[in-house]
């Protein structure tokens, strides 16, 4: 048997006396048993580290023995000491995404297909133009899609997110797709040509299409169960630009408001860009990083990051 320390980041012990574990124990029954203890903290919203390794601290693996981090060891005894985090309340991130892309889905349909529009004063007749259904049906087959590869491709480093990004994550794809919708079906909307719209609808649907690939591309880098770790994306696009998946995003954005052409769309091409860059980035510095070529890594191929020739 082996006693396991656990200190809060304020050094008090969470549970007096630690606790006593088999000494073949993971990570896994270690969060088990706080949680038996304290209830509040459930495995999810645990993070655990060696103690007092404040610059860099390592996240033990739920999967590892605990006996595998020789940094946990106090003195000579069996005892091991771990710091813990509280993460605060969490979602899991199919429930996440689920409820963060259902609004969007239900919502704008509303404006295209409900005379909405009296409640704010117009009195006139509505004409529905080409691109409104053109525009309904790709926004629609978007959200979709999405929904379905939460369910059925998406694989997750990590089960669950910090409960707020529920509450942000909405307001963020609810409120743009009632402002946009809003505007698009609007009875005063003016048209594109076709000479631009169709173009730009069929240059957002080979966007999807790819985009959809690049998923499942992303999804097998991941073993069933999330785990696998990082790994060099290669592939179609990836070949080229490391947020593939990112890149036919935001071009299928661009696509839709070069059909639209809207004020409102224009703000959210902007900010969903701005999001995306951002994630790219990181992804590829972390990439760099890893794939270093040193110790027997391979080095990372020189690639675009998320928008060539720009980016």
């Amino acid at each position: 048997m082996m006693r396991v320390y656990v200190y809060t980041r304020e050094g008090r012990d969470l549970v007096r006396g630690g606790f006593e574990l088999a000494d073949s124990a993971t990570v896994a029954d270690l969060q088990k048993a706080i949680h038996r203890k304290t209830k509040k903290y459930y495995p999810a919203r645990q993070r655990l580290t060696p103690f007092l390794d404040w610059l860099d601290p390592q996240v033990l693996n739920p999967k590892n023995r605990l006996k595998e981090y020789t940094e946990l060891k106090i003195g000579e005894g069996n005892e091991l000491s771990v710091e813990f985090k509280d993460l605060g309340p969490q979602v899991n991130y199919r429930t996440l995404f689920f409820w963060q892309y259902l609004g969007p889905l239900v919502l704008y349909p509303l404006f295209y297909y409900f005379p909405v529009y009296k409640i704010f004063g117009h009195k006139g007749e509505r004409v529905i133009h080409p691109v409104q259904t053109y525009a309904m049906y790709f926004w629609c087959f978007h959200y979709f899609r999405r929904i379905m590869e939460t369910f059925f491709v998406h694989r997750f480093s990590r089960a669950t997110a910090p409960l707020l990004s529920l509450f942000q994550n909405c307001a963020y794809y609810w409120a743009f797709a009632a402002w946009i919708s809003y505007y698009v079906n609007h009875p005063l909307y003016t048209p594109v040509s076709d000479l631009l719209m169709k173009p730009a609808f069929a240059f957002g649907a080979l966007c999807q299409i790819s985009n959809f690939y690049c998923h499942i591309l992303l999804r097998n880098l991941r073993k069933s169960d999330g785990s696998g770790g990082y790994q060099i994306p290669r592939g179609f696009l990836f070949n080229i630009v490391t947020g593939a998946n990112y890149t036919t995003e935001v071009f299928q954005w661009i696509s839709f408001n070069a059909a639209t052409q809207t004020f409102a769309g224009d703000t959210f091409v902007y900010v969903a860009n701005s999001i995306m860059s951002r994630r790219a980035i990181a992804k590829h510095r972390r990439l760099k990083k890893l794939f270093n070529g040193k110790d027997g890594r391979p080095k990372y191929p020189r690639r675009w990051v998320v928008l060539p020739p720009l980016l």
